[in-house]
């Protein structure tokens, strides 16, 4: 396997980690919010310095290499490949834009070492592959939001038992797998488990209704900072994708589709802007899953696109609509605001990143959405047009929702609305990825394509092994992946 020059991925799981703790110990929350800060950036650049190292290699994973859990666990930790290289990145921004977009008067309530620890959290589960430890991490992930939820005084009845629930499949699933199954003969009993509880930590229908009363109860950052990564789709690519038939992988799809168009419905329809964003990104997400499980390339291809795409996009979209409601409070979607005059920064973000989401031409969505809708018309043609009106849909609410927050009358307000330097920064650098994915798209849907590529050549590599039974045949397929990974 071949390794890093630098021990990127170990420095982005501990320096988080570490700062939690010493964030912890500081009593002054305004010097908290810094340290905060610089962890965060500080992450990002390693987490950056991954991808790059990782993308000069040319191969499909690597390894850190100074591994400083080798010693301890005699097997390497932490492993990346093409699925999960870029996602290190997408998961350090998710944490720095949340924390500089989080405003002075609302960080008594928003936990810094908690955030800290959850980051350090998210991207170990990023950089392992092995099943166990991504099971493990997923668990431990549920705690920093259910201690807030306890913090606040909040009721956690419902995302304990949806949370309980979703550990014990993935542990019963996976107890059940054991090391050696493969999509050519399947434990069909481990791998339904295991697939209901993916499938219910990426919240689709019916097993939603924790992720809804999550942002209800839930500070708007802690919500987002869960549920945003969409950690359920990376446990059902590395625990169901590898060891699920073909047709199994379709039928979920399926699910996922009808979950889609369902929540879109409900987008349009919410009166509550925290609702209404979970629906959006319930809808989105849930796409991302029927490109996954769609078994080819051009589909698996625009599924990976998306899942960046939607992550940036709704991020952002995430984000604005967080900083408009530190302004004035929970926003109701059934009477108009007007407050474009006093934030036109945000009002422009919350359009731009809504419109990129549903694959808006010239943003950094459209391209992935393109190929998603092609991969799914290969699979059944009714599955595309389903997904065209699921994005139609989530358009229309996304247009509607900014119509009710930005226009309509003209808002009056005592104080000073203006979005702060950090805001500005954060929305540069939104536009700038959006725009810029949208306008030079050429690497990123040719990485997501290679990725997609590997991913099949790997699945069919394990169904030629098992049906042949002999280890020389798994060595020759596994030489010729090799090489064509190198050659392109």
């Amino acid at each position: 396997m071949s390794e890093l020059h630098l021990p990127w991925l170990e420095l982005s799981v501990l320096l988080p980690l570490v700062g939690g703790i010493w964030v912890s110990l500081l009593k002054n929350r305004d010097r908290a919010r810094t340290v905060c800060t610089i962890v965060c950036a500080v992450t990002l650049v390693c987490a950056i310095g991954e991808w790059l190292d990782f993308a000069m290699l040319g191969t499909f994973e690597a390894h850190d290499h100074w591994d400083l859990f080798q010693s301890i666990f005699h097997r390497d930790v932490f492993v990346i490949d093409e699925l999960s290289a870029p996602l290190l990145p997408l998961g350090a921004l998710l944490y720095l834009t949340t924390e500089m977009t989080t405003l002075r008067t609302k960080s008594n309530r928003f936990s810094f070492h908690w955030t800290l620890v959850s980051e350090s959290i998210l991207l170990a589960t990023l950089a392992c592959r092995s099943p166990w430890l991504i099971i493990t991490l997923l668990a431990i992930a549920t705690i920093p939001p259910w201690l807030e939820l306890r913090k606040r005084g909040q009721c956690t009845r419902v995302f304990v038992i949806h949370m309980a629930l979703f550990v014990t499949l993935l542990v019963a699933g996976q107890a059940l797998a054991g090391a050696t199954a493969t999509s050519a003969n399947p434990p069909i009993l481990a791998g339904c488990l295991l697939t209901a509880g993916a499938l219910l930590r990426s919240g689709v229908c019916p097993l939603h209704c924790w992720m809804t009363d999550l942002f209800e109860k839930a500070t708007f950052g802690t919500a987002l900072l869960f549920v945003t990564p969409m950690t359920g789709a990376y446990a059902v690519m590395r625990l169901v994708f590898p060891i699920a038939p073909s047709w199994a992988l379709q039928s979920i799809a399926i699910l996922s589709l009808v979950t889609a168009i369902y929540a879109a419905g409900m987008a349009l329809v919410q009166r509550d802007s925290r609702r209404f964003f979970c629906y959006l990104f319930l809808s989105h997400s849930s796409l991302v899953l029927v490109g996954l499980e769609m078994a080819t390339p051009i589909g698996l291809a625009g599924a990976l696109c998306v899942w960046l795409s939607v992550g940036i996009s709704l991020l952002g979209f995430g984000l604005a609509l967080r900083c408009v409601e530190a302004r004035t409070g929970r926003l109701t979607l059934d009477n108009f605001h007007g407050l474009y005059e006093h934030t036109p920064f945000l009002a422009a973000m919350f359009l731009l990143t809504g419109l990129a989401s549903i694959g808006f031409p010239g943003t950094v969505g459209f391209i992935g959405t393109e190929l998603l809708v092609e991969g799914a018309v290969e699979v059944y043609p009714f599955v595309g047009l389903a997904v065209v009106v699921a994005a139609a849909m989530n358009g229309v609410a996304i247009v509607k929702a900014y119509f009710h927050v930005f226009t309509g009358i003209r808002h009056t307000s005592t104080v000073k609305m203006d979005c702060r330097p950090s805001e500005r920064i954060t929305i540069l650098v939104m536009v700038v990825l959006i725009i810029g994915g949208g306008l030079i798209p050429q690497p990123g849907v040719q990485s997501r394509y290679h990725a997609a590529q590997a991913l099949l050549d790997h699945r069919s590599v394990e169904q030629a092994d098992d049906s042949d039974g002999s280890d020389g045949s798994h060595s020759a397929h596994s030489e010729t992946l090799t090489d064509n990974t190198d050659s392109e």
